[in-house]
């Protein structure tokens, strides 16, 4: 089984730019113990592509995550808004 411990869904809505992008970083623990950094990418309203990473430790994966985030809010993605 696995569990997801932390997700985050960001978005880049520019509609002048005609620029309508999601990220979304996972991070859950599989069946052997390994930790994994999920994320997935693409333009709202598609199912866009995905990439996974195997780390050690929780808190390994959960930095590297968190590296993510952070690239992306500088990069100007914010959080996503519920129900929009």
């Amino acid at each position: 089984m696995v569990t997801s411990d932390m997700l985050r869904h960001l978005e880049q809505r520019r509609p002048d730019l005609n620029r309508q992008r999601f990220y979304a970083v996972a991070v859950e623990q599989d069946l052997f113990g390994d930790w994994r950094v999920l994320r997935r990418w693409g333009r709202i309203g598609t199912h866009g592509r995905g990439l996974g990473e195997v780390f050690a430790t929780r808190g390994a994966a959960e930095e590297a995550a968190l590296h993510l985030i952070r690239t992306k809010t500088r990069r100007g993605y914010e959080p996503a808004r519920q129900g929009a």
